[in-house]
């Protein structure tokens, strides 16, 4: 890809819970493929995974990192009554894999997309501490507990753009691919409290999430309606899903003339 501003492309990771798994597939797709994005910006776990991939992890080793985790490694128990649960141990992870890096750091432009839940505004993050930043945006209000960024309290960012377009064109993307795990969803019965209020923040914000994808020049929709939200079993199966749905359309749109 050229690298001038005009021909500059972006690439947007949604957010998904345990579906995020699916973005590691799509970035199979890409590695055989060639696509190389000039910029890159996540939400919840796609914050996680575009923050692994814009500071130059495979997608083999955010792999391995990702078929390790457990529900008990993305949190633990939290006095806070802002939450049932506290993201630190994620945020860990994060340390471990990438160490004590700051956005504005990465090699590949990134941007980490949250929400003040003070004031109900997006806050894109382009610079400070890569594991806080990750951490803000996987927070998922009523379950997670906020995270402090400087004089701000910090959530999930599905409550402003779960799939993070807007922030690539102020970074000058004038090409943007996004994947969108939750298109083509279809949400099941809840079996406790946590998958409850997930059902609940994603599905309230599809259809927003539609409009604001819709000037992407492409969409990577994988249908994932088989997989549960919070399901750690299917993660295998979910980077096959997300790899042999991106391979042909992304062939497809870079076989295409410009």
């Amino acid at each position: 890809m050229a690298n001038s501003t005009k021909e500059r492309t972006g690439l947007a990771f949604g957010g998904g819970v345990v579906l995020g798994a699916a973005h590691i597939g799509v970035l199979k797709a890409m590695d055989e493929l060639g696509f190389r994005p000039d910029c890159v910006t996540g939400n919840s776990i796609g914050s996680f995974i575009a923050a692994m991939h814009a500071f130059g992890k495979s997608w083999q080793e955010i792999e391995e990192v990702v078929l390790e985790l457990d529900w008990s490694d993305l949190s633990c128990l939290t006095l806070s009554g802002y939450g049932l649960l506290s993201i630190r141990k994620f945020g860990e992870i994060v340390r471990r894999q990438l160490g004590s890096c700051r956005i504005e750091q990465s090699p590949i432009p990134l941007a980490i997309v949250a929400t003040d839940i003070c004031s109900g505004n997006q806050v894109v993050l382009r610079e400070g501490d890569v594991a806080s930043a990750v951490m803000a945006s996987s927070s998922i209000p009523g379950i997670f507990r906020p995270v402090e960024y400087g004089q701000t309290l910090l959530v999930d960012g599905v409550l402003t753009e779960n799939v993070p377009v807007s922030p690539l064109k102020e970074m000058g993307a004038g090409t943007i691919v996004c994947i969108d795990l939750l298109g083509r969803h279809t949400f099941r019965k809840p079996e406790h409290l946590a998958a409850l209020l997930i059902n609940a923040f994603y599905s309230a914000m599809r259809v927003i999430s539609q409009i604001q994808i819709s000037e992407a020049d492409l969409v990577i929709s994988p249908d994932l309606s088989r997989f549960n939200l919070v399901d750690m079993s299917a993660v295998p199966d979910l980077i096959e899903s997300g790899y042999h749905e991106a391979f042909p359309l992304l062939d497809s749109w870079m076989r295409r003339p410009r």
